[in-house]
Protein backbone atom coordinates (compact mmCIF):
# COMPACT_ATOMS: atom_id res chain seq x y z
CA UNK A 1 0.00 0.00 0.00
CA UNK A 2 2.79 2.24 0.35
CA UNK A 3 3.90 1.83 -3.00
CA UNK A 4 0.41 2.91 -3.96
CA UNK A 5 0.21 5.90 -2.04
CA UNK A 6 3.69 7.13 -3.16
CA UNK A 7 2.86 6.60 -6.88
CA UNK A 8 -0.63 8.38 -6.65
CA UNK A 9 1.55 11.06 -4.68
CA UNK A 10 4.19 11.66 -7.32
CA UNK A 11 1.24 11.74 -10.01
CA UNK A 12 -0.63 14.17 -8.03
CA UNK A 13 -3.62 11.69 -8.57
CA UNK A 14 -6.11 10.09 -5.84
CA UNK A 15 -8.15 6.58 -6.05
CA UNK A 16 -10.73 8.25 -8.37
CA UNK A 17 -7.89 8.94 -10.96
CA UNK A 18 -9.24 6.81 -14.42
CA UNK A 19 -7.14 5.64 -17.69
CA UNK A 20 -7.09 8.93 -19.29
CA UNK A 21 -6.43 11.07 -16.34
CA UNK A 22 -3.10 8.75 -15.70
CA UNK A 23 -2.57 9.07 -19.92
CA UNK A 24 -2.95 12.77 -19.62
CA UNK A 25 -1.00 13.28 -17.06
CA UNK A 26 1.68 11.51 -17.89
CA UNK A 27 1.87 12.91 -21.39
CA UNK A 28 2.34 16.36 -20.01
CA UNK A 29 4.91 15.28 -17.89
CA UNK A 30 6.74 13.30 -20.50
CA UNK A 31 6.57 16.74 -22.52
CA UNK A 32 8.06 19.08 -19.82
CA UNK A 33 10.99 16.27 -18.34
CA UNK A 34 12.09 14.33 -21.92
CA UNK A 35 15.61 13.96 -21.32
CA UNK A 36 16.17 14.76 -25.27
CA UNK A 37 14.60 18.38 -24.31
CA UNK A 38 17.73 19.53 -22.07
CA UNK A 39 21.48 20.44 -23.37
CA UNK A 40 22.92 20.05 -20.40
CA UNK A 41 24.69 16.42 -19.29
CA UNK A 42 23.31 17.38 -15.12
CA UNK A 43 20.03 18.02 -16.74
CA UNK A 44 19.57 15.46 -18.77
CA UNK A 45 20.37 12.97 -16.20
CA UNK A 46 17.95 14.63 -13.70
CA UNK A 47 15.26 14.84 -16.26
CA UNK A 48 16.16 11.11 -17.09
CA UNK A 49 15.96 10.21 -13.52
CA UNK A 50 12.22 11.45 -13.26
CA UNK A 51 11.26 10.48 -15.97
CA UNK A 52 12.17 6.77 -15.01
CA UNK A 53 9.93 6.77 -11.32
CA UNK A 54 7.49 8.84 -13.97
CA UNK A 55 7.41 6.12 -15.90
CA UNK A 56 7.61 3.23 -13.40
CA UNK A 57 4.43 5.16 -10.98
CA UNK A 58 2.31 5.54 -14.25
CA UNK A 59 2.81 1.73 -15.37
CA UNK A 60 1.86 0.58 -12.07
CA UNK A 61 -1.25 2.41 -11.37
CA UNK A 62 -2.14 1.26 -14.57
CA UNK A 63 -1.85 -2.26 -13.80
CA UNK A 64 -4.00 -1.68 -10.57
CA UNK A 65 -6.75 0.65 -12.07
CA UNK A 66 -10.45 -0.65 -11.99
CA UNK A 67 -10.48 -0.71 -16.00
CA UNK A 68 -7.47 -2.71 -16.47
CA UNK A 69 -8.10 -5.08 -13.82
CA UNK A 70 -12.30 -5.42 -15.59
CA UNK A 71 -10.09 -5.79 -19.05
CA UNK A 72 -7.85 -8.98 -17.09
CA UNK A 73 -10.85 -10.33 -15.08
CA UNK A 74 -11.15 -13.38 -17.34
CA UNK A 75 -7.43 -14.31 -17.72
CA UNK A 76 -7.39 -13.60 -13.46
CA UNK A 77 -10.36 -15.79 -12.52
CA UNK A 78 -8.63 -18.79 -15.23
CA UNK A 79 -5.58 -18.62 -12.96
CA UNK A 80 -7.11 -18.51 -9.52
CA UNK A 81 -10.06 -20.85 -10.52
CA UNK A 82 -8.13 -23.91 -12.67
CA UNK A 83 -4.42 -23.50 -11.40
CA UNK A 84 -2.59 -24.22 -8.13
CA UNK A 85 -0.87 -21.87 -6.10
CA UNK A 86 2.86 -23.26 -6.30
CA UNK A 87 4.94 -20.37 -4.85
CA UNK A 88 4.68 -17.28 -2.53
CA UNK A 89 6.98 -14.75 -1.73
CA UNK A 90 5.47 -12.40 1.06
CA UNK A 91 7.84 -9.05 1.96
CA UNK A 92 6.35 -6.14 3.73
CA UNK A 93 2.73 -6.23 3.39
CA UNK A 94 2.95 -7.83 -0.20
CA UNK A 95 2.15 -11.23 -1.30
CA UNK A 96 3.37 -12.71 -4.34
CA UNK A 97 0.91 -15.70 -5.80
CA UNK A 98 3.00 -17.86 -7.82
CA UNK A 99 0.44 -20.49 -10.09
CA UNK A 100 0.95 -23.59 -11.92
CA UNK A 101 -0.04 -22.52 -15.15
CA UNK A 102 2.89 -19.66 -14.75
CA UNK A 103 1.48 -16.63 -13.72
CA UNK A 104 1.71 -14.50 -10.57
CA UNK A 105 -0.28 -11.91 -9.17
CA UNK A 106 1.24 -9.13 -6.66
CA UNK A 107 -1.73 -8.42 -4.03
CA UNK A 108 -0.57 -5.14 -1.73
CA UNK A 109 -1.98 -4.16 1.87
CA UNK A 110 -1.69 -7.97 3.12
CA UNK A 111 -1.57 -8.11 6.84
CA UNK A 112 0.71 -10.11 8.51
CA UNK A 113 -1.74 -12.13 10.54
CA UNK A 114 -3.60 -13.17 7.12
CA UNK A 115 -0.31 -14.01 5.66
CA UNK A 116 0.45 -16.52 8.31
CA UNK A 117 -2.96 -18.13 8.08
CA UNK A 118 -2.38 -18.70 4.69
CA UNK A 119 1.21 -20.40 5.19
CA UNK A 120 -0.54 -22.70 7.82
CA UNK A 121 -3.68 -23.48 6.38
CA UNK A 122 -4.29 -27.20 5.13
CA UNK A 123 -5.92 -25.81 1.85
CA UNK A 124 -4.02 -22.70 0.54
CA UNK A 125 -5.91 -22.76 -2.60
CA UNK A 126 -9.25 -22.65 -0.47
CA UNK A 127 -7.87 -20.05 2.02
CA UNK A 128 -6.92 -18.12 -0.99
CA UNK A 129 -10.00 -18.06 -2.72
CA UNK A 130 -12.10 -16.75 0.45
CA UNK A 131 -9.58 -14.41 1.69
CA UNK A 132 -6.92 -12.99 -0.38
CA UNK A 133 -8.09 -13.20 -3.92
CA UNK A 134 -11.33 -10.82 -4.19
CA UNK A 135 -9.84 -8.73 -0.72
CA UNK A 136 -6.73 -6.87 -1.81
CA UNK A 137 -5.89 -4.73 -4.77
CA UNK A 138 -3.86 -6.22 -7.11
CA UNK A 139 -2.03 -6.81 -10.28
CA UNK A 140 -0.64 -9.33 -12.61
CA UNK A 141 3.14 -9.16 -12.02
CA UNK A 142 4.13 -11.87 -14.82
CA UNK A 143 2.76 -13.85 -17.49
CA UNK A 144 1.52 -16.75 -18.43
CA UNK A 145 3.60 -18.66 -20.17
CA UNK A 146 2.00 -19.97 -23.52
CA UNK A 147 1.88 -23.18 -24.85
Amino acid sequence: MKRIIEYRRLLGVDKSADLKELKAIYRNFMKDWHPDKFQSDDEKAAAEEKSKAFIEAYHFLVSIAPETQAQKLEEYTASITSSRIIDLQYKGTTLQINFADGSAYEYFGVPRNIYLKFVNTDSPDRFARRHIYHDFIYRKATKAVEA
